[in-house]
């Protein structure tokens, strides 16, 4: 009788002790989403907003937002006036700590390869 009693209680410590393990492990990954998914958002939103910052090396007219392989696409000069393009410029945001994917490395790495053309297609 005294062993069930022990196995019993010991049981009992060992659920509770779960249950608590398992009340603040959840609440931890709970938080870190919420803290992963503001990061998110505020790049998102950082993203967007680029081109009004004061410290934006184009004006803001000659940007365009893509999103996705690259944030912006820049046509510097074309708020300017016909033919008054200079060159265009491919621009990927980022904030905090957030680092280049291989996607866009690779986007980087064509671009700085002159891989890069016009095409004119007609429908």
């Amino acid at each position: 009788m005294t062993t069930l009693i022990a196995v019993l209680t010991t049981l009992v410590a060992v659920s509770a002790l779960f249950l608590w393990w398992k009340v603040r492990y959840t609440r931890h990954v709970r938080r870190d989403a919420i803290r992963r998914s503001l990061a998110v958002v505020t790049g998102k939103v950082s993203e967007q907003l680029a081109p009004y910052w004061p410290h934006f090396p184009f004006v803001a007219r000659d940007a365009r937002f893509l999103g996705s392989p690259v944030d912006f696409v820049v046509f510097d000069g074309l708020s300017e006036g016909e033919g008054a393009v200079r060159r265009v410029v491919f621009v990927e945001v980022k904030s905090g700590e957030a680092r280049l994917s291989t996607r866009e490395r690779g986007i980087r790495e064509a671009i700085e390869r002159g891989a890069v053309e016009w095409m004119e297609l007609r429908v």
